[in-house]
């Protein structure tokens, strides 16, 4: 007992304890500076948060100025009056990216919608709570007054050309438009149909949706000026794609794995929306309107209904060809990130002439086989994954060259098709 009692004395006494014992103040110290500057650094974060969610969500600025060139008379459309007069088109959560293209999900006559519109440069950024339209922007200001129906299908025809190409098949997109432009179905377009329509024609997502088949695409349910309503908001293809950037990079790739098979759809359910991904590349390469390309190629824009049926969540990064080879056509270039279209639209720098070639990179279809990788490969059936992984390998590889874009792309985009059909064939999934 009295050699505890002493072990005690020594270890109590000993210079160590004692040294222990003084820098404990100075470790409550660090410890309260960590914990303030957690909650600093904390509170910046959320600050940053809600002062990027005001800048990105102004659907209250969009409405006011739709509503306002509505009730002037300069405007028109189907829904204008459930928006403006009756309220019946209620605005939900805020899905915008872009503070310069508001997208929110809504519901309109018992259905959830998706709502689209654009704010131009010339709105005020600093307008928050309750904004007053700007008397000096200009919004709506073609076709001008007097303009025949004849002069209008000329304008329509002469922007279609110069947007998607000189192609045989533009004269009935033209009719579609001047049929969609007639809202109120009274067989004959007033001054504020074709302004509404032409300011429509302007956003690159709408103009898809009318070149496009719906099944890919969210169909077009109505409009007033240049806000468009949609189906409601594709299911996301994996939740994982939804994370915050800065967790993107910090996860790694195992992680992304096992998340997307936790949280995305059984492995055939996959097989279909990819099946539908790969019919929408198809699409773009040899749609009635031209060709198209995919310039940000993420899963984020990749989404299905609830029969998983592949529906396109964002087409704001769909480019024409013509618009693409505009872009790139006498480019001054050092190397080929200065050919860079959108996000990933790439051509190659000629670096001996210092400009931009003409044909892209990596087309559509390798792009979009690039995310097939990570989105079919995780569970996929053991007997089929070898020739799946060396098919989608084999596609990666794909070059942009026109040489090599129409008999070898639709033999690979074939064959992938193919395999996947046929593990899905004659089962619930297909």
């Amino acid at each position: 007992m009295r050699r505890l009692r002493r072990l005690a004395h020594l270890v109590l006494f000993c210079p160590f304890s004692k040294g222990l014992q003084g820098r404990l103040p100075g470790l409550r110290v660090k410890y309260v500076f960590l914990v303030w500057l957690g909650i600093f650094v904390g509170s910046w974060m959320v600050y940053v948060h809600y002062s990027s969610y005001a800048e990105l969500c102004r659907g209250r600025v969009c409405q006011v100025v739709i509503c306002d060139q509505y009730h002037k008379g300069i405007i028109s459309g189907s829904i204008c009056q459930d928006l403006c007069n009756l309220h019946k088109v209620e605005w939900r959560t805020c899905l915008s990216s872009v503070p310069g293209q508001q997208v929110y999900s809504g519901l309109w006559q018992g259905k959830e919608v998706t709502i689209k519109c654009g704010i131009e440069e010339g709105l005020d950024p600093k307008a928050r709570s309750d904004p007053a339209p700007r008397q000096e922007l200009v919004l709506f200001d073609k076709p001008t007054r007097g303009t025949s129906i004849k002069e209008f299908r000329e304008m329509t025809l002469s922007f279609l050309k110069a947007t998607l190409g000189d192609l045989p098949s533009l004269p009935a997109l033209v009719g579609q438009v001047l049929l969609m432009a007639d809202f109120n179905k009274d067989s004959r377009v007033s001054l504020a149909e074709a302004k509404s329509v032409w300011a429509l024609l302007q956003r690159n997502e709408f103009l898809l949706l009318l070149s496009l088949q719906e099944e890919h695409a969210s169909r077009l349910l109505g409009s007033c000026g240049d806000l468009y309503v949609t189906e409601g908001v594709p299911h996301g293809s994996w939740h994982g794609a939804a994370l915050p950037p800065l967790l993107h990079t910090l996860l790694p790739p195992a992680l992304h794995s096992a998340l997307q098979r936790w949280l995305g759809p059984a492995w055939p359910w996959r097989a279909k929306v990819a099946i539908g991904l790969l019919e929408f590349v198809e699409e773009l390469f040899h749609g009635a309107y031209g060709t198209f390309y995919m310039c940000e190629t993420t899963l984020a824009n990749v989404g299905y209904t609830a029969q998983y049926d592949f529906r396109m969540a964002d087409l704001q990064q769909v480019a024409p060809e013509a618009a693409v080879r505009r872009f790139l056509q006498g480019r001054r270039c050092e190397h080929s990130r200065d050919c860079t279209y959108g996000r990933d639209c790439r051509a190659p720098c000629d670096k001996l002439m210092r400009q931009c070639k003409d044909d892209l990179i990596q087309p559509n279809l390798a792009k979009v086989c690039e995310l097939l990788r990570d989105y079919l490969l995780p569970g996929a059936p053991a007997d089929l994954r070898q020739e799946l992984g060396k098919q989608l390998r084999t596609c990666t590889t794909l070059s942009g060259l026109a040489s090599q874009v129409e008999a070898h792309h639709s033999l690979v985009l074939s064959h992938l098709k193919t395999l996947l059909w046929k593990e899905i064939s004659n089962t619930k999934y297909s």
